[in-house]
């Protein structure tokens, strides 16, 4: 498959974003793109607004507390009301941030924050202490890392995940400190047992008021001296994370996720070891690193595209994007992460999702591969597969299982209207001769062939219009749309 200009600047907005936009797509074939990551950090360049998803209940009843004490004084019917609200809650912030990352103008940002939502992997129910803590990693996407570490490290949300708020001298818990070096920064094998011990020691103290606010308790901190990666002081959680950024491996070792999340998985050791270094220079400057990546030409090889399954987010983010719809209910996109393995504020465990492979199986890939026409049922387009699986290259779910998803997502949304009309305009300058291979050159990314005799088997020829209905939803539900 040609490198194409087109194909290198959807690789781009893929990968450092959530794919292309409809109203943009047909714009493509010219764009430099160069100049398109430029306009990428132009449009992600103002801070964001913080998502505020806690209702007047839930304010009112955690603004009446005022410190953990009264809070062990509620009934259970409060703290159980209390639970129930943030659960609710937490679902309108997961909406909320996803439509941030598929209408907003700032891609990189979100893109970027979706991929440290992964790597600083968290799971809390109080919807107070996750917001704070998506506000710090939006906030901080692609500035200095070290700053987006501490910041996070003194988060709520991430001390009371990882059991810091019971961290206390003489009754040190080392969940916290191995996390913050195990998962956030060298990686495993780069440290001894006992560092984790006297880092544990280190941050002794550190915890939070029920408010949300960071808090350094010096009655519980360890004041003795501590030997940690071949140093010795008397030294506190921020000694910790200094000592941590000075080591070269946090640099290699964040590069080395990165460049697996947003170029190959099967990794170069020689770029990642160039990039870690400029990374490592730049005082881990995160908007330098993503620029060495999205503006060499290494990043733009045919072998760096097409080839990374989306997650569930990217795939739900990706097709709203090119399909702008109106959903009357967004609470639907809650069953398809569900059903997918993908929650935003529910991750698997303190790693994250793994990614990769891991995404598909027999089950969520037959459910992939319905989404776009799960979500496209209101319209008057009508795909039906013939009874014959094998003509559609395995395709096809029981009648009874697309019944359920269908109903399952219909009575969560209710009526779905497309923008077919901003849709058709990518095309309105291409003869219907060329149709169908701009329409595949707009969609998929993948160098897999399609076979266009069994597709066109299936597409609606009564109108021009209804042709590229039916392509955009045929191709959209191939599994080489599944890859980016």
């Amino acid at each position: 498959m040609p490198v194409t200009n087109r194909l290198k600047n959807q690789h781009l907005l893929w990968r450092a974003g959530f794919g292309p936009m409809a109203e943009n797509t047909a714009m493509l074939d010219k764009t430099n793109h160069k100049k398109l990551w430029d306009l990428l950090l132009t449009t992600s360049s103002r801070p964001p607004e913080k998502i505020n998803a806690a209702n007047n209940l839930m304010d009112g009843l955690v603004k009446g507390v005022q410190d953990l004490a009264q809070m062990d004084r509620l009934s259970k019917e409060q703290k159980q009301a209390i639970q129930k609200q943030s659960r609710e809650d937490l679902k309108s912030l997961n909406l909320r941030w996803l439509d941030e990352m598929i209408n907003s103008g700032a891609q990189f940002r979100e893109k970027m924050s979706f991929f440290w939502h992964g790597h600083f992997a968290c799971r809390v129910v109080n919807i107070y202490y996750q917001q704070q803590l998506l506000d710090t990693i939006r906030s901080n996407a692609f500035e200095k890392f070290g700053d987006l570490l501490r910041n996070v490290s003194k988060n709520p949300a991430m001390l009371q995940f990882l059991n810091n708020q019971q961290n206390k001298k003489q009754h040190p818990n080392e969940n916290f400190a191995r996390e913050v070096m195990e998962l956030f920064t060298m990686g495993r094998g780069n440290y001894t047992e006992d560092d984790v011990k006297e880092a544990a020691r280190a941050f002794t103290g550190w915890g939070f008021n029920l408010q949300g606010e960071f808090v350094f308790r010096p009655f519980q901190h360890d004041e003795g001296t501590k030997n940690f990666l071949g140093k010795t002081g008397n030294f506190n959680g921020d000694d910790i994370i200094d000592i941590l950024l000075e080591q070269k491996q946090t640099a290699l070792c964040i590069t080395k996720k990165i460049y697996r999340y947003f170029v190959n998985e099967k990794t170069d050791d020689v770029k990642i070891s160039w990039l870690a270094n400029r990374f490592y220079e730049s005082d881990y400057d995160i908007k330098k690193l993503m620029t060495d990546i999205f503006t060499s030409d290494w990043f733009y090889e045919e072998k760096n595209i097409g080839i990374k399954i989306k997650s569930p987010i990217e795939l739900i983010a990706g097709i709203r994007r090119l399909l702008p719809m109106e959903l009357q209910n967004s609470n639907g996109q809650l069953l398809f992460q569900r059903a997918l393995g993908q929650i935003l504020f529910y991750p698997p465990n303190v790693a994250g999702w793994p990614g990769g492979k891991s995404w598909i199986d027999s089950s969520t890939l037959m459910l992939r591969l319905r989404i776009p026409q799960i979500m496209t049922a209101n319209e008057a387009i009508n795909i039906q597969p013939k009874s014959d699986d094998d003509t559609m290259m395995g395709q096809m779910m029981s009648n009874k299982m697309t019944a359920q998803v269908n109903n399952a997502f219909a009575a969560k949304t209710g009526i779905t209207t497309v923008d077919w009309n901003t849709v058709i305009a990518i095309f309105e300058s291409v003869p219907k001769a060329d149709l169908l291979a701009a329409i595949t050159a707009a969609v998929l990314q993948s160098s897999s062939k399609i076979n266009v005799a069994l597709l066109t088997k299936y597409l609606t020829n009564d109108s021009r219009e209804n042709y590229i209905k039916s392509a955009l939803i045929c191709l959209m539900s191939t599994p080489e749309y599944q890859l980016c």
